[in-house]
């Protein structure tokens, strides 16, 4: 489905990140760029896949990194067909907490790494006449997830963001997509239970409001995304795409 595509996946050493970049490259051919600001956890990963596949270091909060990326990436294959803006997002507490550095933190990692990663490659996908930008995102854009202002705030401005790349770019058959999960079983998810639960049984006590009854598993995630970036895909940009076994209670 992806043979002879270039795809960069950024925070690809674990959890969805990692899942998209073995299903692209194991299933469907692609070569995948498996990003990292740490470039052994990237060669590590990078190993544990049986496919085409590249280890590349680089800080999406450094706009001279990502620059660098891409034009390592070009040098090497001579296109860029697909990009996945992935990473970790901004801590979890109330509103109160959180002060000027902390908002201007969640901008930089959230939001402004998404935009200059789009950015630097849309000139390359413009010259070909195609391409995929897909954002990972969060179900809190969708239903309200306590103690996320600082993720909220940030995705719903990715979510803006797209909508309107999706109407710039389209006339160069590029579409532009979010995938927003719900509860997939990552580090992520862990860091949001209570510091004082047993792990087993609130991931249980979460799982019950699921109407699926389950968390959900980051290559459940990585299926839809691959159709995403996929040829038969090609009619579908500027929305949202949830990934949450039925979680949200919302009817739009």
């Amino acid at each position: 489905m992806l043979r002879n595509k270039t795809a960069i996946i950024s925070g690809a050493t674990k959890g969805i990140g990692f899942s998209m970049a073995k299903v692209f490259s194991e299933d469907h051919g692609a070569f995948t760029i498996v990003c990292s600001r740490d470039i052994n956890r990237a060669k590590l990963a990078a190993n544990q896949i049986n496919g085409r596949c590249m280890p590349e270091q680089v800080d999406v909060s450094d706009e001279i990194s990502v620059r660098n990326l891409v034009k390592r990436v070009m040098a090497k294959h001579g296109r860029i067909d697909i990009l996945i803006n992935n990473g970790g997002g901004p801590p979890f507490d109330k509103f109160e907490n959180f002060d000027d550095e902390a908002w201007q933190k969640a901008f930089e990692l959230t939001l402004l790494s998404f935009a200059r990663a789009s950015r630097l490659v849309l000139p390359h996908m413009q010259k070909t006449g195609s391409g995929r930008i897909i954002n990972i995102i969060s179900g809190s854009v969708k239903s309200v997830l306590a103690n996320s202002v600082l993720s909220t705030s940030m995705r719903m401005g990715v979510v803006g963001m797209a909508k309107m790349m999706a109407d710039e770019f389209g006339p160069y058959h590029i579409t532009v997509n979010n995938v927003a999960p719900g509860m997939i079983l990552t580090d992520r998810l862990k860091h949001t239970l209570p510091k004082d639960a047993n792990p087993e049984e609130a991931l249980k006590e979460k799982a019950r409001k699921i109407p699926l009854g389950r968390i959900g598993k980051p290559e459940e995630l990585a299926a839809l995304v691959t159709f995403l970036v996929s040829e038969q895909a090609a009619y579908i940009s500027g929305t949202t795409i949830q990934v949450d076994g039925g979680a949200n209670r919302g009817i739009f």
